[in-house]
């Protein structure tokens, strides 16, 4: 006897980004065809009534409104991210739906920054997250009972699922469909659709940490610029200070006040920048690449790579150096 169909459905808010909403709907289609049955039925609900405009500008017809009696109960529900959804306004309608409805579903989450639309509804007190890169240390500081994991594909803590910026809502989706219909269909979905069963490594691979425009007051921006320029010179606090003209305590405390990271971790992350790009331009060896980022060495510039990417030089490189002409 085949399991009942299971509802998914997805919140699209305006300006929704079209992937978060496109690439799961397409995972769970796909796993319709590899189970050769109706295990899931897909519905994309909206705010407000018309069309969905998203951000590409393309238009989404809802299958659904927030508010409104929809037939049968929920499996999932998820919530899809959009450009602005860090600072756009909560939709008080909005989370009053999503607090009511949420307790009836069996799983929940969000795709890429949907995560703040749950957060601004209360229903992430205290559970653990991910979000796109670019904004989890924002949803940290807005909403400190959050528990952000930066550099996570996708984190499953009970029944709330969160998926990390855009296409990681197609690695959360086929996730949901192992759990659902086993790990054969899932690998044939993965397969069919021409993407990892399982992601290596995780988002901070992606992001661009270190290449940040300089922030603070002016004299710190200079600093700032002058050690992006130079990452293979001495930059201890001392040395930094005396740029500045101040004692290594005061500067310490005014870079970490203005900049919100200490002096250590802020040098360390442009370190690692100019290591990626030197890396993606793929013709220097590894110690050349340590001693022109200001690395002592090939483990110490492979630790700190670890550390702020989530892998090794070496894979990095294999991954992303751009192909010989």
């Amino acid at each position: 006897m085949r399991a009942a169909t299971k509802t998914i459905a997805i919140l699209a808010m305006p300006g929704v980004q079209l992937l978060d909403v496109s690439g799961p709907l397409d995972v769970f289609a796909e796993a319709n065809v590899q189970a050769q049955a109706n295990a899931y039925r897909l519905l994309v609900i909206a705010s407000r009534p018309g069309a969905i405009r998203s951000s590409s500008g393309v238009r989404l017809m809802p299958d659904a409104l927030v508010g409104e009696e929809i037939e049968g109960p929920i499996h999932t529900l998820l919530v899809a991210g959009t450009p602005h959804a860090a600072s756009a306004v909560s939709d008080v309608g909005v989370n009053a739906w999503l607090r009511k409805l949420t307790p009836k579903v069996r799983r929940f989450g969000s795709v890429c920054s949907g995560a703040f639309i749950l957060a601004q509804a209360g229903l992430l007190h205290g559970r653990r997250v991910t979000t796109h890169w670019a904004v989890a240390e924002q949803l940290a500081h807005d909403f400190p009972s959050v528990i952000v994991d930066a550099d996570a594909i996708h984190v499953r803590d009970g029944r709330l699922r969160t998926a990390a910026g855009v296409t990681a809502g197609l690695d959360l989706s086929l996730a949901l469909v192992e759990e659902d219909l086993g790990r054969e269909i899932a690998v044939k979905v993965a397969a069919q659709l021409v993407m990892f069963f399982k992601r290596p490594g995780g988002q901070m691979q992606f992001s661009r940490k270190g290449e940040a425009a300089p922030t603070g007051r002016s004299a710190l921006q200079e600093v700032q610029r002058w050690v992006a320029a130079n990452p293979s010179l001495d930059h201890s606090v001392a040395s930094l200070a005396s740029r500045m003209g101040l004692s290594g305590r005061h500067f310490a405390r005014l870079f970490s006040q203005e900049v919100g990271v200490t002096p250590a971790v802020w040098v360390e992350e442009i370190r690692v920048a100019a290591a990626r790009r030197l890396l993606e331009a793929g013709d220097a060896a590894p110690k050349q690449v340590a001693s022109q980022c200001g690395f002592a060495d090939v483990d110490t510039l492979r630790r700190a790579f670890q550390r702020q990417v989530g892998i090794t030089p070496a894979e990095y490189r294999k991954r992303y150096a751009r192909a010989a002409d």
